[in-house]
């Protein structure tokens, strides 16, 4: 037997061990949900780990009846949102800025539901104690429109910079951000894991900020889960099964996160286990049961409205970019 067969038992095994507790949910939940529409669903693979539930959800989606299970490789942050748009995706989880974002701008994207706290950690050189001393640096991020740059925008205007006028925003594809600052080359740099990790294993830099900690954004969502409109709308209860798979997931990387970090390094998710490990056992996963997944949307829609991002208020974000039933439903299905 090879390994990753091995390993896939060994998750199997978890995931029967721990049904008792509410992983697998109640025998009838399938059927009091209805006939499931498709059994193909179609996720987005991106360079990120924080959104291992998504990468660790394959039995439990299989267990939700889905059989055609398909990750398509995405960019992250803006690229994903897009590629949900134009129904290359069917779901993805994605930091909540870019989908606020691509609803602003007409896009057929519904967020269905939240799946875990903040991921992102800001790392700077000496001398730089907060983000208001981020006036006149340079700061490294993806891309402009990325993640890290809407991000590190919103919070930049919460301090009271101009984000467009007090930090120098420097984005290269090779040598990448994290490397510039590495060498000295930049003053600071948005990490996404596995970044964080890699940087404190090498000793580089300081953590001026960092999103599951720092008030009031650890106070909300990080990333949501959100689907293409148009499969909402007519798929509900795949929709349905869909975001129970995940949201098991995410309570399988909080309460076993050795099992979750090995199950996504043996599928090719990620390259390093120790990593993995770490950001798994950082990330709040299990909290989609206490947080409001409304309240982050407005409160994200209001910082990206202050910054310029978007145009539209918070209420007219949620009525049309955002259907709660299903989230609402399960927290009552999988309570604890």
């Amino acid at each position: 037997m090879t390994h990753m067969a091995q390993n896939r038992r060994r998750f199997l095994a978890t995931l029967a061990a721990t049904g008792a507790a509410g992983l697998i949910g109640p025998p009838n939940s399938k059927a009091q949900d209805g006939r499931l529409e498709t059994t193909t669903i179609r996720i987005a693979k991106i360079a990120g780990i924080c959104i291992a539930p998504q990468y660790v959800a394959d039995e439990l989606l299989r267990a939700e009846g889905f059989t055609d299970i398909r990750y398509v490789l995405t960019e992250p942050g803006t690229a994903a949102a897009l590629a949900l748009a134009r129904g290359e995706l069917d779901f993805t989880t994605n930091f909540s800025p870019p989908l606020i974002i691509a609803i602003d701008a007409g896009e057929p994207i519904t967020i269905v539901g939240g799946e875990h706290v903040g991921c992102f950690e800001l790392f700077a050189r000496e001398g730089i104690r907060g983000i208001p001393d981020l006036k006149g640096k340079t700061v490294g991020v993806q891309a402009l429109g990325s993640s890290q740059y809407s991000f590190m925008s919103g919070m930049a205007s919460y301090v009271g910079l101009d984000p467009a006028k007090d930090i120098r925003w420097v984005t290269s594809s090779s040598p990448k951000p994290m490397e510039l600052f590495a060498v000295g080359k930049i003053d600071a740099f948005l990490g996404l894991p596995p970044e964080p990790q890699e940087l404190r294993a090498r000793n580089i830099g300081h953590v001026i900020f960092n999103s599951a900690t720092e008030r009031p954004w650890s106070q909300y969502f990080c990333c949501m889960v959100a689907g293409h409109r148009e499969f909402v709308r007519k798929y509900p209860v795949a929709t349905k099964r869909f975001l129970r798979a995940i949201i098991k997931a995410a309570d399988l990387c909080g309460s076993q996160p050795e099992r979750a970090a090995r199950r996504i390094v043996d599928a090719g998710f990620t390259p390093r286990y120790d990593y993995a490990l770490q950001t798994l056992k950082e990330i709040s996963y299990a909290k989609w049961r206490e947080y409001d997944a409304e309240d982050t949307i407005r409160f994200y829609s209001l910082r990206l409205r202050e910054s310029g991002f978007i145009r539209a208020a918070p209420n007219k974000i949620l009525a049309v970019g955002t259907d709660w039933r299903f989230f609402n439903e399960l927290k009552r299905d999988l309570k604890a």
